[in-house]
């Protein structure tokens, strides 16, 4: 099985969970930041924005830095990187990066103290309880792949319904704001040859809206961070 070093996540970026940023922010902090993808959509979109990336990868980060002002290389279940000052980031993307991790819930906890306060922390996962996913397993298919939702480096599995329960678990000062879906509805060739793309588009909102945990292709949760109030 590949490992984090083996590999160099590249993809289009994540432009469902990145149009939850606000533009306005000052610093995000891209955790598993991949080859920088999401930071290249961000910086297209957010000029302002300062960007900075963490990954167990030498070489994305290599090639993140290209579009970003800088990247980091850290295993983030072990030790945090040192030149973090407390409350210094205004969002902090973990775009399918903690379903890779042992105990996601306990790194996500860690990231906490470097978020200011009213600022955001953006998640997203994917949702094992998709229609695909269920079809494979129907048909007696669980086989490990390069990518997707049974990529092979994946150590913990989520649901629409699961996930923000067990990511939270260990965190305190997150506020959840929202948790929704990405994804479709199957019409296979209606939607290419009889529905207009403005009806496929309403089936699929629909579809998400009523029944988040079948046709959910990822999960996304956006936090805020609250004071925490101790109580006597």
């Amino acid at each position: 099985m590949r490992t984090y070093a083996d590999r160099i996540y590249k993809n289009q970026g994540n432009p469902d969970l990145l149009a939850r940023v606000q533009c306005t922010s000052g610093q995000v902090l891209d955790v598993g930041c991949g080859a920088g993808d999401n930071a290249r959509l961000l910086g297209e979109a957010c000029d302002p924005l300062r960007i900075v990336g963490i990954t167990a990868s030498p070489k994305e980060a290599s090639i993140a830095r290209k579009h970003m002002q800088d990247c980091l290389v850290a295993d983030i279940e072990n030790e945090l990187p040192s030149v973090f000052e407390p409350n210094s980031f205004d969002c902090i993307l973990f775009s399918h990066v903690l379903e890779h991790l042992r105990e996601p819930s306990r790194v996500l906890a860690s990231f906490v103290p470097y978020l200011k306060e009213g600022g955001q922390v953006l998640i997203a996962v994917p949702n094992i309880a998709n229609f695909r996913s269920r079809w494979e397993l129907v048909m007696g298919r669980f086989e490990y792949q390069a990518t997707g939702v049974f990529d092979e480096t994946h150590l913990r599995f989520f649901t629409y319904h699961s996930a923000d329960q067990f990511l939270l678990r260990d965190v305190m000062g997150l506020e959840l704001a929202e948790k929704t879906v990405t994804g479709s509805v199957p019409l296979w060739v209606f939607r290419r040859y009889f529905f207009s793309n403005s009806f496929s588009h309403y089936l699929d909102q629909m579809g998400r809206r009523l029944f988040p945990n079948l046709f959910g292709g990822q999960v996304i949760l956006n936090l805020i961070k609250r004071p925490v109030v101790s109580v006597e």
